[in-house]
């Protein structure tokens, strides 16, 4: 049996960071397996954002990587990727503002867990889908899709998995915390 591998100081307190958030109870956070050919160190995190109990809404990814020698593009040694989706309502997802939106849903979900950060970039992807012939059936289907990554300033990546959790939040179209949403009204008779 080989001895376990010791991990960089920095690199494991930014893991023990991570593990120590909870999120609100309609995101289900689960350790993943990480690339390993990005960094010679990465940890990875899913999310499945659920409505109504088990209606999952919005999906993503957070990765940290880290290189002890530092990496220019990066501004450092630590860097969180991530990917975000979610299925929108065909009005939103045509909306010509959407990305600037979901970019901002980022940035100001960051700066409000006071996540400090620096040489972030990303795109954000809006789609629409209209389905025919044999997969003709339900009517048109929009989603987003955020990319970015950015490095954290600072040993604390808590605040940093917030504001993601916050990030799938927003694009889940979920209230904010302490907010009970209406009901969607049905139609006398339907059901």
């Amino acid at each position: 049996m080989a001895p376990p591998i010791a991990l960089p100081e920095t690199f494991a307190r930014a893991v023990a960071g991570l593990r120590s958030v909870t999120c609100r109870p309609e995101i289900v956070l689960e350790e993943v397996g990480a690339p390993q050919r990005l960094a010679p160190y990465a940890f990875a995190l899913s999310a499945g954002v659920l409505r109504d109990g088990d209606d999952e809404v919005a999906t993503g990814r957070l990765i940290l990587l880290h290189d002890p020698a530092g990496h220019e593009a990066w501004q450092g040694t630590l860097r969180l990727v991530t990917y975000v989706t979610a299925e929108l309502e065909v009005d939103l997802a045509s909306d010509p503002l959407l990305p600037g939106v979901g970019w901002t849903w980022l940035t100001d979900a960051l700066d409000a867990q006071e996540a400090r950060y620096r040489a972030i970039g990303g795109t954000v992807t809006q789609t629409l889908s209209t389905r025919f012939g044999e997969l003709a059936g339900p009517p048109a289907a929009g989603d987003i899709e955020i990319r970015a990554s950015w490095t954290p300033l600072g040993p604390d990546l808590a605040p940093h998995l917030l504001g993601w959790c916050t990030l799938l939040a927003s694009t889940a179209g979920l209230p904010p915390p302490g907010v009970t949403a209406l009901p969607t009204r049905r139609p006398a008779g339907a059901a």
